[in-house]
């Protein structure tokens, strides 16, 4: 219980504080948009670019967490596409819903949590998270739908377009900066890493207050019949299926360093993040569905998480 005060209670109680804010009107309209941008712009590239000109390329590189991370986001991916495909048919629809359940909270919400309940040795694994999320999982959804939506598909095109995507991500480019001054052995001036520290440090509250407010506005989505399965189902893959998965792998078939497994399972059991639903509004298509499992998820990921923080305190 201890575990669960110390780790969990702070990070949901500043979710629950953004969403106070934006209920009660106390940042005004234009705040949501201003922490997104700060967050994804700013402050979370500062502690990744931080984070990984400081490690070793030793440090970063774990087949086994790759394995087992990145095999439980791949076959959640794969058996939510499979299943909206047979609903509804269309390839754009089914990748945006697979992008949906398999897509986890890394940055926002990960981040926090793995520093609080794990350290800073947790970093790494974030890092891979974040990377494997925001670069593979949004390349091959993006991929899908260009496809798709070309009467005639037009590969030179489509990853021309995703390649561009990826290079203008912040929390793309930053870690691989990172990386190039850690791999040149170049370490950081001491006014460059201090000011790295004072961004980065707002990075977790700002990021988390950002949350709650999201999930204000989308307490208001339109709540049809119709979207009761699909939102079920997000949310039952993303929560149940995916942990599983990636628990079966981290601690069955893989051979992971405790804290290495532990950082997998947490952050596969994150609530879905908000990428899905950027891609829906990209692309035109319905985002009440995202919108939907992703308030429902975070709410629900509460005990989930929390229960799963407590079960790593007594093992």
């Amino acid at each position: 219980m201890q575990a669960v005060i110390s780790a969990a209670l702070p990070v949901f109680g500043l979710i629950f504080l953004g969403y106070l804010c934006a209920r009660r009107a106390w940042l005004g309209d234009a705040a949501l948009d201003a922490l997104n941008r700060f967050v994804v712009y700013l402050a979370l590239p500062a502690v990744l670019f931080q984070s990984m000109a400081q490690i070793t390329w030793a440090e970063l590189v774990n087949p086994g967490f790759l394995g087992a991370f990145g095999g439980g986001m791949a076959a959640t991916f794969a058996l939510s596409f499979l299943l909206d495909r047979t609903v509804r048919g269309r390839l754009t629809d089914a990748s945006i819903e697979g992008m949906g359940a398999a897509y986890p909270n890394a940055g926002f919400m990960g981040l926090p949590l793995c520093l609080v309940a794990f350290g800073p040795a947790s970093v790494p694994a974030v890092v891979v998270a974040m990377l494997l999320t925001a670069t593979v999982l949004f390349a091959i959804s993006i991929g899908i739908i260009e496809t798709d939506l070309q009467a005639t598909p037009n590969w030179r095109r489509t990853a021309g377009f995703v390649a561009r995507a990826l290079i203008r991500n912040p929390l793309v480019v930053s870690p691989f900066a990172g990386m190039a001054f850690a791999a040149f052995g170049i370490a950081l001036p001491a006014p460059a890493l201090h000011f790295t520290t004072l961004l980065g440090g707002a990075a977790s509250p700002c990021a988390l207050v950002a949350i709650g407010m999201f999930l204000a506005q989308s307490a208001g989505a339109a709540k049809e019949p119709r979207m009761a399965r699909a939102v079920g189902r997000l949310v039952g893959l993303k929560l149940i299926f995916q942990p599983a998965i990636t628990a079966f792998l981290a601690f069955r078939v893989f051979d992971l360093p405790t804290i290495w497994a532990h950082s997998a399972l947490l952050l596969s059991a994150l609530p879905i993040g908000t990428g899905p639903f950027m891609l829906a509004q990209l692309y035109g298509r319905e985002a009440a569905v995202a919108s939907r499992a992703i308030l429902i998820s975070t709410v629900l990921s509460v005990v989930t998480v929390s229960l799963l923080i407590g079960w790593f305190s007594v093992r």
